[in-house]
Parts: C-alpha cells; structure tokens; sequence
C-alpha cells in the first residue's frame, strides 16, 4: 500500500497543512456574502475569552457643549456605551482517504494528488454549507449554526445577548419593511436605504434573490445600469443602487432585499483554531485515515439599526 512507511501520516498532514491557506482563500471569494464580509477588512482574529465580546456605543456624550471664559464644563459621567455578547461556534469539514484508495493510488505523488481531489471536494462543501449558514438566523442544527444575516436583521428578535424590546433598546432594532406583497420599486428601495443610514453611513451593499435581482435590473434605464467594479472585478455581477452594489446569493431570502452596512458586521474567527487542519490519524477501527479542518468563530454585529430588510416582495 502506499501508506507503508511511518511517515506517511505526517506527509498528507502536511500537504493538507500547506493547502489549507489557498482553501480558505478560496472560500472567501465564493460567494457575494463571503466577499462583502472580507473584502476592504480581515476578519477580525481574537485568542480567546468565554465569549465574543463586541463593544458598541448607543448613545451621545452630554458634556459636549460650548462655553465661554471661566465657565464651568459639565464632568457628569456618562452612559450610551455597552457591549454585545456572542458564544463561540464550531465548524469542521473532514477529509478522509480509505485504505483501498491508498492501495489504488500507490506512490507518494499519486496519494498527494488523491489528497488535493478531495481538499477541493471538501472546499466545495465548505462554501455551500457555510454560506447557507451565515444567510440563517443562528438556530439551524440545534442552534449550533454560527449567527447569520437573517438573526441580525430580524424582528424583535435578542442579539448578542440584549433584547430590543427591552425599555431605552430601541438602538437595537434594525429597519423591517413589509412591501404588502406588491411589486419592488425604487422607491420602497429608497425608504430602507434612507432610514438606515446617517449621513454619509450607508448601506456598502445590497443583497436580494435572483428573481429580484432580475426586476431591479428591468426597473433601470439602460444608460444609468452602473456596476460597482470592484464587485464585477470578484466575479459577480451587480448593479448599483445610491452607490451600493446590488447583487444576488443563491442563500439569500426569497422575495427580500437586506441592505448592510458591512463595517458593523464582522465575521470573527479564533487565532489558533480558524481553518485549521489536524494531523492524519488512523483509528485502529477503520481502514480509513481522517484528518479535520476546524473552525470556531461566529459573525457578530456591533450596530443593528444601520442593517434593513425590505421583504414581501412580490
């Protein structure tokens, strides 16, 4: 066979080790979510703690304000500063090579070109899975999902451990807008944009289905379908809308638009534990070798009411 030396565990480790960098690089350009949550930033890397913890400020300071001469400046200690909370999420793939592909696939070079066949297999897991994953709402496989977009822009819903509904948390609520089953316009497209931005705080980008993607595109005069190139340059195609790109994700809701503000969304990931192979093993139960990719993270959001969702769209 060809695993007939001892080291030949540590040689597909290492393989897999070596392979697993351009792994997650090519995760992260996948998917237009994958995309808008890393591209312009890194993924945030933090080394531990019992839980994510994403400070956020709600609310102004009252102390500042003019005066004149010997006037006496306001040293009242203040509040409008908190913090969101989120548990660690894990998230594996598993790479397994049975002892009759090892023996049909004698010879160094020819088990390492079986091992790159199957990273790719498991990459392609990886960005189905996942992306479906960050389009949820957190509950998905007994709430063991990382968060999603769909549980940070949702109604009435708790985030990071503060619930909207409680009294002074109205900061914590992102705008919800129910089309009444009616056809999408630029106009109700308007009103979301507007009401969650503040000044020149906008929406970096708009996420719909392709149903809707294709009825904005038919709503644009021909000589105004601008595209963000920077978007079109990673491979997917968008229009722009107030100077947000607009495109689809096959995960995304159907008959919905979210319109994010990506620089309060941040998908956070554990220094020594974000895509990180194992070593090759073989139980002594199986004729097979296993080696993991691990993951612990979660995606967090610092400021809710800068995220919308125009939903109900016919």
């Amino acid at each position: 066979m060809a695993a007939g030396n001892a080291d030949f565990d540590a040689i597909l480790s290492t393989t897999l080790k070596n392979y697993v960098p351009k792994l997650a690089d090519n995760v992260f350009t996948a998917r237009p979510l994958f995309y808008a949550l890393t591209n312009g930033q890194t993924i945030r890397r933090i080394n531990g703690g019992a839980k994510i913890v994403v400070p956020i400020i709600y609310g102004s300071n009252s102390t500042a304000a003019s005066y004149a001469g010997a006037d006496t400046i306001a040293i009242t200690a203040q509040e409008g500063i908190t913090a969101a909370e989120y548990d660690w999420k894990q998230y594996a793939a598993t790479v397994t090579i049975t002892g009759i592909e090892e023996a049909k696939n004698n010879g160094e070079a020819a088990i390492i070109d079986l091992l790159e066949g199957k990273i790719m297999q498991a990459e392609e897991t990886i960005i189905e899975n996942m992306n479906a994953m960050l389009w949820g709402d957190g509950t998905g496989n007994g709430s063991k999902d990382f968060m999603g977009i769909q549980g940070i822009v949702a109604d009435g819903s708790t985030l990071g451990g503060i619930d909207p509904t409680g009294a002074g948390n109205s900061w914590w609520v992102p705008t919800m807008t129910n089309h009444g089953a009616a056809a999408l316009t630029t106009a109700a497209m308007s009103s979301v944009y507007n009401t969650v931005s503040v000044g020149n705080d906008q929406p970096t980008i708009i996420f719909t289905d392709q149903e809707r993607y294709e009825d904005y595109e038919a709503l644009l005069q021909t000589n105004l379908r601008y595209t963000s190139a920077a978007v079109a340059d990673a491979g997917f195609q968008n229009l722009l809308f107030k100077g947000a790109p607009v495109t689809f994700d096959d995960s995304c809701e159907a008959n919905a638009m979210y319109f994010l503000n990506t620089k309060y969304i941040r998908l956070v990931g554990h220094t020594e534990t974000w895509f990180q192979p194992t070593p090759f093993v073989r139980p002594t139960n199986q004729d097979a070798r296993f080696a993991q990719i691990l993951c612990y993270g979660n995606l967090t959001c610092s400021n809710r009411s800068r995220q919308g969702r125009l939903f109900n769209i016919a």
